[in-house]
């Protein structure tokens, strides 16, 4: 780190780095990019599907041979979501038997699928059609009623109450008469009857077959209906998962919960208004003019993201004023984080300048453009290191506590509007994590600890919990891996400053965010992957181009106290 009065010098041993990311590169492919070596947890997928309007045409097609189904004109484009059965991919991944899966059985019963709403003219419903996302073939389907007596529960604790309103849906419709209706599905779905067992007793709601000839491991292959009106209302067809499976993952989402609301929300509730204070006691050594523009970039990159995940509110149901209600609700929330980084970065700057150190140089300074050159291209090659760094501890942490990862359709880019504008959340992370847990984190702790490992770990853990609610298991795995990469974010902070930790940040999530955008296949995302893992390039050039050339002044000697040992 720059010491506060010294011309600004990016002091690093880039042979060394250059070396170690070159390292870190080959770690990364090997078990990332090479699909015969790559780990199942951080693999990134590069399986090519079928476009959005190809799905919509599948889905209509299905559709028009519904006898009482009216399809809505074309005015309005359907809405089309990514949707996924996580619960048999994440047990198919635990157990060692996705590579089976896919080869035997996924083309048939896919786990991920496009869901295409379409308006019923008649009824003013929809229907959902599920499509497979490589062939297009239609897998399932459901119908949603205006006056629909069916309540949408998820916990355990009110299965009741949904069998409840299955059966006042069905209108105790005999078992014969939804074998029957059944029937018809399973005729044009092209199953054989005679060979299913009927798993449905009379006066249970819904309808259940098995197919005992198509089984992997402990799972078996269900064939589940429900109906309404006197017709089929879904007809969804998937393998089985175990109840310890799934009381597992309800278990350890409990956990992530906690460890995220008690421990990360907390906590940094608990930075921000300690920011608040220290702001106010550093003004002397800082400006408050400071962070401005990097907090509004941060909640310019948050607020775009939020609204780019639109399709997935929408996919729920949700009405007009419940779309403005959340949206108004993300919007505070973002402003309080976008004030908490304001904060860290006033109270951060002035807390360093303090003790004589400049980790945040300004941009009058003599050498500023080359140093934020010099910052990027650190940012870069410390992100081809974090790279193999978390290549290589997920590949442990899977042999060692049996880490395994499932799907979500909570953060896929095939839910967002524009899935090129997905990058922007690296900047978003990258300013705003930085700025609270480690220019603001790593000095507020060593006033309290007076030690800098400590100071270091203890806001690394902080941020790391934040992570527990991503699709990994055991919810443990993230929160050891960011503590070591978090770690690493500070040697760099301490070492190289501010902005290159903020370049590093930036770069290693544009990096993975812009490789998937690039696997997605089309010309555009393809594109605008390269743009978004080019762009912090372009961000330093630019900075040092137009940065005007000042003459250094004299160096003057502050004191200051030794905190990088």
């Amino acid at each position: 780190m720059n010491p506060l009065g010294q011309p600004l010098q990016l002091k690093a041993n880039f042979k060394r780095l250059g070396l170690l990311a070159v390292i870190g590169l080959i770690l990364f492919f090997v078990f990332q990019i090479f699909p015969a070596t790559s780990s199942q947890t951080t693999e990134i997928s590069s399986t090519s599907f079928i476009s959005k309007d190809q799905a919509i045409q599948s889905a209509r097609s299905f559709a028009a041979s519904v006898d009482d189904y009216t399809l809505q004109d074309n005015a309005s484009k359907p809405l089309v979501t990514y949707q996924t059965h996580s619960d048999i991919y994440g047990y198919m991944a635990k157990t060692k038997q996705l590579a089976t899966y896919n080869k035997k059985w996924e083309t048939t019963y896919p786990y991920d699928v496009y869901r295409v709403r379409l308006l019923d003219q008649d009824s003013g419903g929809y229907l959902n059609v599920d499509v497979h996302m490589k062939t297009g073939k239609v897998v399932a389907f459901k119908r949603i009623l205006p006056s629909s007596l069916y309540t949408a529960v998820e916990s355990e604790q009110e299965q009741g109450i949904r069998r409840t309103s299955e059966s006042l849906a069905e209108g105790n419709m005999p078992l014969n008469e939804k074998e029957k209706l059944a029937a018809g599905v399973l005729k044009e779905f092209g199953y054989d009857i005679p060979t299913l067992q009927l798993d449905t007793r009379d006066g249970e709601p819904g309808l259940k077959y098995t197919d005992a000839s198509k089984t992997i491991g402990n799972s078996k292959l269900e064939l589940n209906f429900t109906f309404e009106n006197g017709a089929v209302r879904s007809f969804d067809p998937e393998f089985s998962v175990p109840k310890s499976h799934t009381d597992y993952v309800k278990d350890q989402t409990q956990l992530a919960n906690w460890l995220t609301y008690g421990g990360y929300a907390f906590l940094t509730f608990v930075l921000g208004v300690l920011a608040i204070i220290y702001s106010i006691l550093a003004r002397a050594n800082t400006s408050f003019k400071r962070g401005v523009v990097l907090s509004l970039v941060y909640f310019a990159a948050s607020m775009i993201g939020t609204l780019n995940m639109l399709p997935l509110f929408q996919a729920q149901g949700l009405s007009s004023f419940m779309l403005v209600f959340l949206m108004l609700i993300q919007t505070g929330i973002t402003i309080v984080m976008s004030a908490t980084i304001y904060l860290s970065l006033v109270a951060g700057d002035g807390m360093w300048r303090k003790i004589g150190f400049n980790p945040w140089p300004r941009a009058k300074e003599p050498g500023y453009g080359k140093y934020v050159l010099q910052s990027m291209y650190t940012g870069y090659l410390w992100a081809f290191i974090l790279l193999g760094v978390q290549s290589v501890l997920f590949f442990i942490l899977e042999r060692s506590i049996g880490t395994w990862s499932t799907t979500s359709a909570d953060q896929s880019t095939y839910n967002m509007t524009y899935a090129w504008i997905f990058p922007i959340m690296a900047w978003m992370a990258g300013i705003g994590e930085e700025a609270v847990y480690r220019l603001f984190g790593i000095r507020m702790m060593q006033k309290v600890v007076r030690n800098t490992f400590i100071a270091c770990l203890i806001p690394t853990i902080i941020w790391a919990l934040g992570h527990t609610l991503y699709p990994i298991y055991p919810v443990i795995t993230r929160p050891i891996e960011l503590t070591v990469i978090g770690l690493l974010f500070s040697l760099i902070m301490l070492r190289h400053g501010f902005i290159a930790v903020v370049f590093a940040h930036v770069i290693f999530d544009s990096l993975l965010m812009g490789l998937s955008l690039i696997f997605m296949g089309d010309a555009l995302n393809m594109g605008a992957g390269i743009f978004w893992i080019v762009l912090p390039a372009i961000v330093g050039y630019v900075v040092y181009r137009f940065n005007p050339k000042q003459k250094e002044k004299p160096y003057v000697t502050t004191p200051h106290h030794e905190v990088l040992q």
